[in-house]
Order: C-alpha cells, then structure tokens, then sequence
C-alpha cells in the first residue's frame, strides 16, 4: 500500500509574544482561535480547512521560528511511510495519536534532511 499527501494540517510557529501574534492572525487574516491549552503557552487557530498552532517561548538568536510542518496524508499506513523513508535515509518516530485540523488522529514525526521536523497525519479516528 501506498500514500499521498492531501494538504497541509497545520504548522506550528515558535513566537516571543503570544497575544500580540493571536491579534495580528485574528485581525489581519481572519484566523479564529480554536483552542488553548494553557500548559504549553500554546493556541491553535483555523485557517480554513488548516491550523495555525501558536507556542509561546523564546529561542536562541537565529533559531528558527517553526516548530513543525504537518501534512495531512492518505490513507495514514506506518509501513508505507517508513518504506518510503528508507532510499533517503530517514528514520520515522513512533506513530502516536495526535490532533491536527481534523481532531485526533495517528501521526509520525521524521526530519528531512535539511533538518526541518515534519509530521505526516492520518484522518481523525
């Protein structure tokens, strides 16, 4: 079996002051706050069928602002996922259930390799 990528779910963005990113999204995008979880300073937001989650935390000078890159893949299958990670060298992480833009639902974690944290997520259970 194999995969696809349907679209992005979500990225997540590292920022320094919270409230003030939340207003520019509300006011100058339109974006709606979802949610919020206090514990990790963190607020997801809906861009349309996509999220936009917000984390509150500083990062070293020259660190970059994104956290992660999630796409949204179809059918969600661990073992065509890592099958196609191999030619490239890439090791995939556990799958664990996660929310994205549609409720919660399996994904893995994996780098490319330029370093950039990507999640691959399946449709919400």
């Amino acid at each position: 079996m194999t995969f696809h990528v349907e679209r992005i779910d979500h990225v997540v963005l590292r920022v320094r002051d919270l409230a003030a990113m939340v207003r520019f999204y509300e006011q100058a995008l339109g974006f709606v706050v979802e949610r919020r979880i206090e514990k990790l300073n963190l607020v997801q937001m809906r861009a349309g069928a996509s999220l936009l989650d917000l984390v509150a935390g500083e990062r070293g000078e020259g660190a970059p602002n994104m956290d992660h890159l999630c796409f949204r893949v179809e059918p969600f299958d661990r073992d065509a996922i890592v099958t196609r990670m191999e030619p490239f060298g890439i090791s995939v992480g556990e799958t664990v259930e996660r929310y994205g833009s549609e409720g919660n639902g399996p994904s893995v974690y994996l780098g490319d390799p330029e370093g950039n944290q990507i999640e691959l997520k399946g449709p919400s259970l």
